[in-house]
């Protein structure tokens, strides 16, 4: 997840956050950036969110704001495997 970088602050500032090393740290917080994120794709990518089994969600700035979503279908061992259930790993990150 990519917010964009304020106009106000510094010109080193911009470059700390440009290269990641300052993160945003104010709200929305990254729990509603994933309920934001999945909820759409129920239905298109998933039946249901709660097949998704891990999230990694980071925050960063960027001059060019934007949500990068990587998702992954995960087999299950057969012992585990339960009819027309899938798993789903979802990483909302810097890829």
């Amino acid at each position: 997840m990519y917010r964009p970088i304020q106009k106000s602050g510094s010109k080193r500032q911009k470059e700390l956050k440009e290269a990641g090393v300052i993160r945003p740290v104010q709200k929305p917080d990254v729990d509603n950036y994933f309920k934001g994120v999945t909820d759409p794709l129920t239905g298109i990518v998933w039946e249901d969110d709660n097949q998704i089994v891990h999230a990694e969600i980071d925050k960063y700035y960027s001059n060019e704001p934007r949500i990068e979503i990587e998702i992954e279908e995960l087999e299950q061992k057969k012992k585990t495997v339960i009819t027309g259930s899938l798993n789903w790993f979802i990483r909302i990150n810097q890829l």
